[in-house]
């Protein structure tokens, strides 16, 4: 199936028909760590957590981004990737705006975090994608981004190895009672969304088991999880994700995550803490 590539802006605001600047304004974004001379992240709290919830600050100074961030299991790129991911799937615009930068500064291009917002405006739903349209066009215009590369034509990525069997499974359980949903699955969402190379299918199952990881759906994490590791993902990158998710998107969401990644890749101890 071949579909228009524009940029996430203009298909996600058109759409839906409702401008992004009737979202309202966010919330202020949380504050942002300062790097010491020693590399640790002093300072990330803010002066608001330090008046107000002292205990709070100090799980943020230290453990948050003193250690989760700074652990080498994950890249800074794919610790934004996850946190972009999440604080989009869980509707919070505010805190979007500061980690959207920061994923910038870690190597995510424009077009990978616009590619991000597209992927998750389907998985998600759309009025999820739409709140962060706001954030994303003041990010980028405070970095005096070129919006127009964004509409860049993408070549399609080749087809995945797994996609037979992925869409035979689909016509299986869905096309008898539901043959709307599955044309859509088969070609909208794999032949062409996991075909798009403004990401990798990598970074896109990434994205994916942390949006659904975020949200709660761990029930459909297993065909996820298995199609990571297919696309290069290790099962440490994994677990470290969930791991650095769970102060994003709570210590239930992240428990039931790993639970569901021991039941799929196995629990072989590592020597990584």
């Amino acid at each position: 199936m071949k579909l228009a590539v524009p940029a996430v802006v203009v298909v996600l605001s058109l759409a839906t028909g409702v401008s992004p600047r009737a979202q309202g304004p966010p919330a202020p974004a949380e504050p942002q760590p300062q790097t010491t001379g020693q590399g640790r992240a002093g300072g990330a709290a803010g002066s608001q957590q330090e008046r107000i919830v002292p205990g709070m600050a100090v799980y943020t100074n230290e453990v948050l981004f003193g250690d989760v961030w700074l652990r080498p299991q994950l890249s800074p790129r794919d610790r934004s990737l996850v946190v972009i991911s999440v604080l989009i799937a869980t509707n919070k615009p505010g805190q979007l705006q500061g980690h959207l930068g920061r994923a910038l500064g870690n190597g995510v291009t424009p077009m990978e975090a616009s590619g991000v917002l597209t992927h998750l405006a389907l998985y998600c739903g759309w009025p999820t994608a739409v709140s962060a349209l706001d954030v994303y066009e003041q990010v980028y215009t405070s970095r005096q981004g070129d919006l127009a590369s964004l509409r860049t034509a993408l070549t399609p990525l080749a087809v995945p190895a797994w996609e037979a069997d992925r869409e035979r499974a689909t016509n299986e359980q869905f096309g008898a009672i539901a043959p709307k949903f599955t044309q859509l699955t088969n070609d909208v969402v794999f032949d062409n969304l996991w075909r798009r190379s403004d990401l990798t299918v990598r970074d896109r199952s990434l994205v994916t088991l942390a949006a659904l990881a975020g949200m709660g759906d761990d029930e459909l994490l297993d065909f996820y999880l298995r199609r990571a590791v297919e696309s290069g993902l290790t099962r440490d990158q994994i677990t470290e994700a969930f791991t650095h998710l769970a102060f994003y998107a709570g210590w239930s969401k992240a428990t039931k995550a790993l639970t569901a990644t021991a039941r799929v890749l196995g629990t072989t101890p590592t020597l990584s803490r």
